[in-house]
């Protein structure tokens, strides 16, 4: 098994979705969109379908009932004109998620799902999710795994750096090997870290954005709590996650 890091988009190989491309990908935006996705499949979303562009969202969404939908949209930080909520882990409670589908479109997480959607199996991952989609990757034996960051509008992400040290960790550990500087990089930042991640988060200029535009200590303390569930966000048709447990 050889692990790959790419920090966004834009730095992926042209031979992602060929047969000699990656067999897996894993998405991270820790700040907040793939943190959200696990929280909301795991308190019962019926699925959630990422859209990088927000005509297709609104077309397609409104083919659904309004009483089984739930738009989510944000950019630079804030919700979205219109939309049900933005982009925060706290919100999506089984209160308001349970059943339902989430149309969802952010600024950064769903350009970097829309860029991986042709790899076999494609995952997200949180710091809250990261030893189920480890577990998962590992019991699934795939040989070429391709971890993606989001960044911010295509540029470097410390907080999704983060998290590829944080999975890699468990994936050298059962055997698969360092295939880039750029997760060797991770697997340092993780070392750094791994004893107060949400420090890390707070100190990123992503981190920094938030905190200058509102009190997000809850989402903060949500994306960097490691290990809490056990849903592996699985797309099953290009752009749609639903919850697949280890």
């Amino acid at each position: 098994m050889q692990v790959s890091y790419f920090h966004a988009a834009g730095d992926v190989p042209d031979t992602v979705g060929s047969a000699q491309g990656p067999d897996a990908a894993v998405v991270i935006d820790v700040l907040r969109a793939t943190t959200t996705i696990a929280w909301a499949l795991h308190n019962g979303a019926e699925a959630v379908q990422a859209f990088a562009d927000l005509d297709d969202l609104r077309t397609q969404s409104s083919q659904w009932p309004e009483s089984s939908r739930l738009l989510l949209g944000e950019r630079g930080g804030c919700t979205l004109e219109g939309f049900d909520l933005g982009n925060s882990p706290v919100a999506v409670t089984p209160e308001v998620v349970k059943g339902k589908r989430l149309f969802m479109s952010t600024t950064n997480g769903t350009r970097a799902l829309q860029r991986v959607r042709d790899v076999p199996r494609l995952v997200t991952l949180a710091l809250p999710n990261r030893r189920a989609v480890a577990e998962r990757l590992l019991a699934e034996n795939h040989q070429r795994i391709l971890v993606l960051g989001s960044g911010w509008e295509g540029t470097y992400s410390l907080e999704d750096s983060l998290a590829a040290g944080a999975i890699a960790e468990l994936l050298v550990s059962a055997g698969a090997t360092v295939a880039n500087d750029e997760l060797q990089a991770a697997l340092s930042l993780w070392q750094q870290w791994q004893h107060d991640p949400e420090a890390c988060l707070r100190v990123a200029s992503h981190g920094q954005r938030l905190m200058r535009i509102g009190n997000h200590d809850a989402d903060f303390s949500c994306c960097a709590a490691l290990d809490q569930i056990d849903v592996v966000p699985t797309q099953v048709e290009p752009g749609v996650l639903r919850a697949v447990g280890v």
